[in-house]
């Protein structure tokens, strides 16, 4: 399974991001995917998120995705772009002219493991911090924060706070000795300011 892309790839995502969002949002249908003429890796079958920011400020305007493969990667780009555009809770659906102001993000992940610990503590030790992405599990409860996330709240106890009031749950729902957590590792890449 390829966990990196060339620049070249890497391109040919974010432009088809960005062709679906000023499609999808003046009332157009997203562009055809061709996987014929694609290169093999983004053909594969992958997981993704795609986020969008606002330029300059770089406040979030959207983030959706998937956790397991569905589809192949440049298709599964189309959709989350369209979700993360018009289906994304926490927001008013992004409109056409908004778009030269959104800054788009990929992130493509691995496949999730689940974490295996003893207690609290060991999760709180077993956790990489800027390297993976981290799914908990409660009851029917679920919710996910990507690597990037670290970024914003390095310490692995406030992370871990955050991400369980994000599944709806108390903040230290975390410690729960019913908790399932699951890891992955993302690759990240955005358009140029």
């Amino acid at each position: 399974m390829n966990d990196t892309y060339t620049p070249q790839e890497k391109h040919l995502l974010l432009r088809l991001a960005r062709e679906t969002l000023q499609r999808v949002t003046s009332g157009q249908q997203p562009p055809a995917v061709d996987l014929a003429t694609l290169p093999p890796a983004l053909a594969e079958e992958r997981a993704c998120f795609v986020t969008l920011r606002r330029r300059g400020n770089g406040m979030l305007r959207g983030c959706t995705g998937t956790l397991m493969a569905r589809r192949p990667l440049a298709e599964e780009v189309v959709n989350m772009t369209i979700q993360t555009a018009f289906y994304d809770p926490r927001f008013p659906p992004v409109q056409a002219y908004e778009v030269p102001e959104l800054q788009i993000e990929i992130s493509v992940l691995t496949p999730p493991q689940p974490l295996h610990f003893r207690d609290p503590d060991e999760l709180l030790r077993k956790l990489r911090p800027g390297v993976d992405g981290v799914t908990l599990r409660l009851g029917h409860r679920r919710a996910t924060f990507l690597p990037q996330v670290w970024e914003s709240y390095p310490d692995p106890e406030v992370f871990l706070s955050l991400l369980s009031q994000k599944m709806g749950a108390a903040p230290d729902a975390w410690r729960d000795p019913r908790l399932q957590v699951e890891t992955y590792q993302a690759v990240v890449f955005e358009e140029e300011d």
